[in-house]
């Protein structure tokens, strides 16, 4: 009794334990121990094969070459290093299109490989400051070929490759500031091929590290000021023009109002450029950037139209035309109001110009009255503007149509003089007689002086013959 009573006592829990959904997910679950027909037991995976054998081809890249003769470099040597570089891009490029992305130990070795081969000390410029002013073509910008290119190149593209397949997270934890401030440097590289790839290579970084944009800006600015108040007159630095791109692109982006930060970078950074004689190497990129400063906040153009004034060149004619036509750029933007607060000290520069030695810069002066919204402004601000700004032209061009070299100038001169003439004919009439006056003093009153000096002699002679 008391044994039949214990064995139905159990009976029930055990068919409990037989129902739980444990119990049923292992007896669907196949035996691990058993094997059906005709399959093989798999051996467990090695840890991350794919990742250490892609480690191995990066650190095998860290050799540096030289690709000179009597090197100690074999082609062999060089080809083995380019396959590799080529396989470790293809592998940096597969990674990005799955959705791990770059293993950690993967990206260690990838910033340490590029930092072998990148960061270098540049070698004497092509150029150096010690060549006399007269022996360096301005014409011709400086461009010497890295031997070492087909290395460099696959190691930019590899770099590229990282930047693009990585996520903000994974560049922040491995690109640090050393490394940034280390391509900012890079520009100085005479070879425009890596330039080239550096101006794009730093503006993705720069679109993905979010955190470090302030202090990418510092760098460059620093570039830029060090080749402005830092380098030896006679000396360039080849890349201004690609930081100055890169700058236009982020300016692009500003939010509007600007801040204190982005007018002050434009009033000790960009326009302290203009100084220089190396301006036309980088002069579009760098009146494209000031354009945008005047295009968000249109107030900053009298700020930049006295600054391109006060370093306007005194022999530097090629320099002359290009802030000719940077003031064209920029009045073509201002309004009315605007216009008439700068019109006597732009048109006083431009009417000097007219009058230049220089064929090319004459005719570029007098080309800004073939533009429409430079003479629609000019004639808007009623007949005081006018008889503020005429003088100095009328001046210039009655100079040009008597004593020029040029009969070229002489024909554009006179053209735009019948232009005034017909939109503004008294005050042209007003400044012509003003001019003919002074002129007629001015004649007077070296006939007196002759005269005077006449007596002088005389006397001095006089006293001799005593």
């Amino acid at each position: 009794m008391g044994a039949a009573a214990e064995e139905v006592a159990r009976a029930p829990s055990a068919k409990r334990r037989s129902t739980t959904l444990l119990h049923l997910f292992q007896l669907e679950k196949p035996d691990e121990g058993v094997l059906l027909p005709g399959t093989a037991k798999l051996p467990p995976p090695s840890p991350e094969p794919e990742a250490d054998s892609l480690i191995g081809k990066i650190d095998s890249c860290g050799r540096l070459f030289t690709f000179f003769d009597g090197a100690g470099e074999s082609a062999e040597e060089r080809e083995a290093k380019r396959e590799r570089l080529v396989e470790v891009l293809a592998a940096v490029r597969s990674s990005g299109k799955q959705p791990l992305g770059l293993d950690h130990r993967v990206m260690v070795a990838l910033v340490k490989m590029v930092a072998v081969n990148l960061f270098r000390a540049m070698p004497p410029s092509a150029y150096p400051s010690s060549l006399p002013t007269d022996v360096l073509d301005d014409e011709v910008p400086v461009m010497v070929l890295l031997p070492s290119w087909p290395h460099l190149q696959l190691v930019y593209d590899v770099l590229t490759a990282t930047v693009i397949a990585a996520d903000a997270k994974t560049l922040r934890n491995h690109v640090d500031r050393a490394f940034l401030s280390s391509l900012v440097a890079l520009f100085s590289s005479e070879d425009p091929r890596e330039r080239n790839r550096l101006k794009t290579v730093y503006h993705q970084l720069y679109s993905k590290l979010t955190c470090e944009r302030a202090f990418m800006r510092r760098s460059m600015s620093a570039a830029l000021l060090r080749f402005v108040y830092e380098t030896a007159p006679a000396e360039r630095h080849c890349g201004v023009g690609e930081l100055l791109e890169i700058c236009g692109s982020i300016i692009n982006g500003f939010a509007v109002p600007l801040k204190e930060e982005h007018r002050a970078f434009l009033e000790r950074v960009l326009l302290p450029l203009h100084r220089t004689r190396w301006v036309h190497t980088y002069h579009r990129q760098l009146a494209y950037c000031v354009l945008q400063f005047v295009h968000k906040e249109p107030a900053l153009a009298g700020a930049v139209v006295r600054n391109i004034l006060r370093h306007w060149p005194a022999t530097n004619c090629q320099k002359e035309v290009l802030l000719i036509d940077e003031l064209e750029e920029i009045v073509e933007i201002l309004d009315q109001q605007q216009f008439d607060e700068l019109a006597v000290p732009v048109c006083s520069r431009i009417a000097r110009c007219v009058s230049s030695c220089s064929s090319q810069v004459a005719e570029r002066a007098l080309y800004v009255w073939n533009n429409e919204r430079f003479v629609g402004m000019a004639c808007g601000g009623g007949p005081a503007l006018m008889e503020r700004i005429l003088p100095a032209f009328v001046a210039s061009m009655e100079a040009n149509l008597e004593q020029h070299w040029s009969k070229c100038v002489q024909q554009v001169t006179a053209s735009v003089k019948a232009l005034l003439q017909q939109v503004a004919p008294g005050a042209y009439a007003l400044c012509a007689a003003e001019l003919a006056a002074r002129r007629s003093e001015a004649d007077m009153d070296a006939a007196v002086r002759r005269a005077r000096w006449r007596r002088l002699e005389l006397a001095a002679d006089a006293e001799d013959a005593e």
